[in-house]
């Protein structure tokens, strides 16, 4: 039941001045990723401030980008909670919007226990048909999914299909690609996505199978590529654009995310720049930095 191999973007949900969802903006960005060869579209999920859209804009930010992306590539909608209930609600929505999976982040702030986080992601997902991307990250959520328990879910959980870990923790990550490895035909049991931009090649090298990614907002067709090169063998091709894209990287999360993607889009004209609180405008010294990165790797 994979959902995808590549470059999968974590899209922004662009806002107009008055704080409202611009769906004329979105359909604008929808079409530059799958025109630029994005391999999928992540809705609604961290990058498109989902923790600030109410259920009712939630559900139709799905619903818009479903019908925009008319299956040209899979949409993945990200339906994650704290609340067990509400999780299981947005996820009902998504499959009845006609999402092609889920992603669900570990349950934050109330965190869980490893037995509750199994109880919590096996109930969402027997409540839909979609496969399911686990989304582990801990420095937001308070709570890190062991990979012994992703392995569990994984196994026993027929569209519980893999994780994007953006732990950072390498040595963790190749603990989880090693329990999981040596499946039939050679497979893993779990689709691992680097959840990290400047960790893409390094996971893909622990049996990773490709990016749910920040970067791609604004350089879509290379963030493809790395992942492309990499799945095609071209091991050195796919690191060398990994390290050319370093800069630009460190200048996307030099303030929490998506506040410097926001305003990069904006440099490149593409959308107005408007957060929603408690996110604020980005300081100017880190402007300057990531106008700088921007024009060195060729975006403005």
């Amino acid at each position: 039941m994979s959902i995808f191999k590549g470059s999968g973007v974590a899209i922004v949900t662009p806002m107009r001045d008055n704080g409202e969802v611009d769906y004329e903006g979105f359909a604008k960005l929808l079409e530059f990723q799958i025109a630029e060869g994005t391999d999928a579209i992540i809705v609604c999920g961290t990058t498109g401030e989902s923790s600030t859209l109410t259920l009712e804009e939630h559900a139709e930010v799905i619903r818009y980008c479903v019908k925009t992306v008319a299956g040209r590539i899979p949409v993945v909608a990200g339906t994650g909670s704290n609340c067990t209930e509400t999780a299981i609600h947005l996820s009902k929505e998504a499959q009845e919007a006609g999402a092609d999976g889920l992603l669900l982040v570990s349950p934050y702030y109330n965190k869980a226990t490893q037995n509750g986080l199994y109880a919590h992601f096996k109930a969402v997902a027997d409540s839909v048909k979609l496969p399911i991307i686990l989304y582990n990250v801990p420095s937001r959520t308070g709570c890190n999914i062991a990979p012994e328990t992703i392995l569990r879910l994984c196994t026993d959980v027929e569209n519980i299909v893999g994780v994007k870990e953006a732990s950072g923790n390498i040595g963790q990550i190749a603990h989880l690609a090693a329990i999981g490895a040596g499946m039939e035909e050679g497979h893993s049991k779990v689709d691992i996505y680097s959840g990290n931009d400047d960790q893409i090649v390094p996971i893909m090298s622990l049996g990773g199978i490709g990016v749910i990614s920040v970067l791609g907002n604004v350089a879509p067709a290379q963030t493809h590529e790395i992942c492309q090169k990499y799945l095609d063998g071209d091991a050195k091709g796919s690191c060398r654009m990994q390290l050319e894209a370093m800069e630009l990287c460190n200048a996307l999360f030099s303030e929490v995310n998506p506040i410097p993607v926001k305003k990069a889009l904006s440099l490149m004209g593409m959308i107005g720049g408007t957060l929603r609180r408690p996110l604020t405008e980005m300081e100017p010294a880190n402007v300057q930095r990531l106008e700088k990165a921007m024009r060195g790797y060729g975006l403005l």
